[in-house]
């Protein structure tokens, strides 16, 4: 019988081992000089992934190495070393789906999720694209010029990427996201991240078989990579199986496809990836992931069974990544890859102010709420925004409540249009209404003619107006608007603000998101080994299984 044994140290932290680990049959054979028996050595053993870690006793005190070799042995126990337990070398590569880094060209199973209207910036696209990790601009909300803009500059920076742009769903304007697919085939955007989707559109569809043709091989070749972001088990499997041979019909009269790439894509799922978006920042479903990625999980699993397509759909996590234990869970539950969001809204690559960079960094996990979403107003969607530093949410539940009483402006109680005009709006209503007259006019005129008739969606469109431009006040640092910011954020920002706390990271003027990932990716990898020698019975205490972000050389 081995006994338990300590390892004591300077700050009285030990290493204990069970009676039962000790690996009878095998010895290790090195250096003893490379073996580490205080506390700051023995970390580093451990932090040294790219090596095997073996914990050995030596003459009563147990110590770690990366060095020397095990090797069999049916004797019993030899020489001054004895092996307790061991770790072999373990890749950050290893974690998630391995055909999702070599699809994509990226080296790690991580993405960064699009933030509308260029939160999710150019800066930060390149910044990760540079270090072949995957992100996804924020081209939600945003003009086709702006896009297009958007576009030029990425594919300059990356012309062998990686990189993703963003296709969200726009149910009140067809022609915008029809117009945003337009560019993205002219412009030859090879990966998008489609996001809000309650059921596939012919938009989507066009994109997809646009890119398909036979190869060399006579086998498919797919151009156009779909990731899509969903929560619910309805939307996920429109996703999972082939087009809709009534959508793809109709685009090739339309002469958009050709009949070969109609055929191809009733062969193949619309999307390569889906990305089960669980209690997320904006808009979200505020599904609790343990329980949203198994049901994708085991639904993707029923529709390879009934179609055996060649390459299965992968389903990584969004929502509620934001530490190296929150991204090892879901790699753990089966996630090809993870998807951040929230926190890199806080470094210093993202299209927010500093103002708002500086409230997120702050923020803890209880600091968010709910309040009505700005393109999907009038349906009593909502979205989760930062509560801490901002009124935005409650004045905007406060007109949702408005109008869901009254039918009209008109109809609204003088005190409480005051009290809109001097404390919210800051100018007339008749003022906001000019205003959004101008805009819609040459974005929406449709809409306008019906709202001129129909007092109800003018009064929904002038709240709009705020919800609108609450958002952008935030992105752009608006003076004297700081209590109206619109800050879409979830509660793995808190969680990401105290795991960082007391490093470098806890201030958002050192967040760069390549840093972010790598230790969100390094930590997992650390912690996976850290549960695998736990497995195997070694107890230890806190110190040597924590990760903390220290600066990378």
């Amino acid at each position: 019988m081995i006994g338990a044994d300590n390892i004591l140290n300077n700050n009285g932290n030990y290493l204990k081992i069970s009676d039962y680990i000790s690996q009878q049959n095998q010895v290790w054979q090195g250096i003893l000089d490379f073996v580490s028996f205080n506390e700051k050595g023995i970390k580093s053993k451990l932090l040294n992934l790219e090596k095997p870690c073996y914990i050995i006793r030596v003459e009563g005190k147990v110590g770690a190495t990366n060095e020397g070799y095990l090797y069999p042995c049916n004797q019993g126990k030899t020489g001054q070393a004895e092996i307790l337990v061991s770790t072999p070398p373990l890749s950050t590569r290893q974690l998630g789906d391995s055909t999702f880094l070599k699809f994509h060209g990226v080296k790690y199973a991580y993405a960064t999720g699009a933030m509308a209207q260029g939160i999710a910036s150019e800066e930060l696209v390149i910044a990760l694209g540079k270090e072949k990790i995957l992100s996804s601009f924020g081209a939600g909300g945003l003009s086709p010029a702006r896009v297009e803009a958007a576009i030029k500059r990425i594919q300059q920076a990356l012309p062998e990427g990686p990189y993703a742009f963003n296709l969200l769903h726009s149910p009140s304007e067809p022609a915008i996201e029809r117009g945003v697919v337009d560019l993205y085939l002219k412009y030859q955007v090879r990966t998008i991240e489609a996001s809000a989707f309650l059921d596939l559109t012919d938009n989507i569809v066009y994109y997809r078989a646009a890119g398909l043709s036979l190869n060399a091989d006579n086998k498919i070749e797919i151009k156009n990579k779909i990731i899509a972001k969903v929560s619910r088990r309805e939307v996920a499997i429109k996703f999972l199986q082939p087009a809709p041979t009534k959508i793809l019909k109709q685009l090739v009269e339309q002469g958009l496809i050709s009949e070969l790439q109609a055929t191809l894509a009733e062969k193949i799922p619309v999307a390569d990836d889906i990305t089960a978006e669980a209690d997320s920042g904006g808009h979200t479903d505020n599904r609790p992931l343990v329980c949203l990625l198994p049901s994708i999980l085991e639904l993707r699993d029923e529709i390879q069974r009934k179609f055996s397509y060649e390459k299965p759909v992968r389903v990584g996590v969004a929502g509620g990544i934001a530490t190296p234990q929150s991204a090892l869970a879901a790699f753990m539950m089966g996630a090809a890859y993870v998807v951040t969001g929230s926190i890199n809204q806080s470094c210093i690559e993202a299209g927010t102010s500093q103002h708002t960079k500086q409230l997120l960094a702050q923020a803890e996990m209880a600091d968010v709420m709910m309040a009505p979403a700005a393109d999907m107003f009038e349906m009593g969607v909502k979205l989760q925004v930062l509560k801490r530093g901002t009124l935005f949410p409650l004045r905007a539940q406060k007109m949702f409540e408005l109008y869901k009483n009254y039918d009209s402006i008109e109809d609204i109680p003088l005190v409480e249009r005051d009290k809109l005009e001097k404390q919210v709006l800051k100018k007339s209503l008749d003022a906001v209404w000019q205003e959004t007259v101008t805009y819609l006019s040459q974005r929406n005129p449709d809409k306008l003619a019906k709202a001129v008739n129909n007092p109800k969606l003018k009064m929904a469109l002038i709240f709009r107006w705020y919800l609108g431009l609450s958002s952008r006040w935030s992105n752009f640092g608006e003076k004297g608007r700081e209590m109206d910011y619109q800050i879409w954020c979830g509660p793995a920002m808190g969680s990401f603000n105290d795991w960082v706390r007391g490093s470098y990271l806890s201030e958002s003027n050192n967040r760069q998101v390549v840093d972010v990932a790598n230790h969100i990716m390094t930590g997992a990898a650390f912690l996976y080994r850290i549960q695998s020698l736990k497995v195997q019975g070694l107890q230890m205490p806190a110190y040597y299984s924590e990760y903390r972000p220290v600066t990378f050389n």
